[in-house]
């Protein structure tokens, strides 16, 4: 017997519609899958290997020479044989037959997006989209740790994670949370099947820290879009609270610290976030770069002047964002660089600074302004939204 006909009878795997199939005169309701009635065939499941061509797939499939010639002749619009990746994964359908036929293979480029071959008489090509149904959740955690580990630890989608802490990044201190800090979010979830690939639109979010209660209401019509508090303020600031995700602070704002490098006390305007070589660096907010280079122990710095009351600057990079260059406009959140341990640093962080009126502060108690809040003409149809909210969250009881 040949190979993959041998592997084709190991691997299949036959589903049916009916529960009782030897009752031959029930009728049977086909099963479709991608379009197919995939009750009609047998289905052998796997991967793309490394180095494999979709046409030698066909061919170890058992494609006849005629189908892998008119595949080879497939244009790049139709199918492009250029994106089929290693590791990517394919379904083939046999018939039941003695000399069981190839007459589908599906391509799966994602879990949404597929692509049918239907191999019968001559090769036809057509794509296939799976539906995303959305559903609609409440969730509450209490942190113990980090925000992440309250997601895993609650069965959470990572996605709301961080999600919040995007909605969140100008009002908490992600890295200064505190045990028993919590969040709630009313949400909606977004499947394919029974898998779930993301979160779509958080209509409510509640985060209490250090005893404070956080709001984010997501309110959007023509003119205005985003997340706004209780009382219309939008929780966009004009500055990021950190300039990257997902880190721990390792040394405060002071000025009479022990540097540990040169070993004497010594002024560090500034705040330190251990991180992972290489983690993105972001500006916290708009602004103009004025520096770019190597400064001494700060080894290679980026300086950022945001307007004619404050600047930033990210110490110690390992290298520097793609085309950025004295002069350059960058907006809140680009990444600006990467962190590294270049200059006077026992390791791998960054050095974060901010001026205001050319004077060092500490970020960690900046207070950042806000944009513009709700115009007022809205205001009446924001509060009926935020009161019909508040409702859906402080008033469930949760289960996690």
């Amino acid at each position: 017997m040949p190979k993959h006909l041998l592997w084709m009878l190991v691997a299949s795997i036959t589903l049916f519609s009916c529960k009782n199939v030897e009752t031959t005169d029930e009728y049977c309701e086909p099963i479709y899958e991608y379009g197919i009635p995939i009750d009609s065939f047998d289905v052998v499941r796997g991967q793309i290997k490394k180095g494999e061509s979709i046409s030698q797939l066909f061919a170890k499939l058992g494609a006849t020479n005629e189908m892998v010639n008119q595949l080879n002749l497939v244009k790049p619009e139709v199918f492009d044989m250029c994106k089929v990746r290693a590791g990517n994964n394919y379904s083939a359908y046999y018939t039941f037959d003695s000399v069981p036929q190839l007459i589908y293979v599906i391509y799966h480029n994602s879990i949404t997006d597929h692509t049918v071959f239907h191999l019968q008489d001559s090769l036809h090509i057509h794509p296939f989209q799976k539906d995303v149904r959305s559903e609609v959740k409440l969730a509450q955690a209490t942190i113990t740790s980090s925000l992440w580990n309250a997601a895993v630890e609650n069965n959470l989608n990572i996605a709301l994670a961080l999600n919040l802490s995007d909605i969140y990044a100008w009002s908490i201190d992600f890295f200064g949370l505190q045990p028993n800090d919590s969040f709630s979010a009313y949400y909606e979830e977004l499947y394919v099947d029974s898998i779930s690939i993301g979160i779509g639109e958080i209509y409510v979010a509640k985060f209490t820290h250090r005893g404070k209660n956080y709001y984010a209401f997501n309110f959007q019509n023509d003119d205005v879009s985003g997340f706004w508090d209780e009382n219309g303020q939008s929780l966009r600031k004009a500055f990021l609270k950190a300039p990257l995700k997902f880190s721990r602070i390792s040394s405060g704002f002071s000025y009479a610290r022990k540097h540990p490098v040169y070993k004497t006390v010594r002024p560090h305007t500034g705040v330190d976030y251990a991180a992972p070589q290489g983690t993105p660096v972001m500006s916290i907010g708009d602004g103009t770069v004025i520096q770019k280079g190597h400064k001494g122990g700060g080894g290679n710095t980026v300086k950022i002047r945001h307007n004619s009351i404050y600047s930033s600057a990210y110490l110690h990079l390992s290298r520097y964002a793609k085309g950025l260059t004295v002069g350059s406009k960058v907006q809140q959140g680009q990444v600006i660089g990467y962190v590294g341990s270049t200059g006077a640093s026992t390791g791998a962080h960054l050095d974060f600074r901010v001026w205001k009126n050319n004077t060092p502060i500490n970020p960690l108690t900046m207070e950042s302004p806000p944009v513009e809040p709700i115009p007022q003409k809205y205001m009446t149809e924001f509060k009926q939204l935020r009161d019909s909210l508040i409702q859906k969250i402080d008033t469930v009881q949760f289960v996690n």
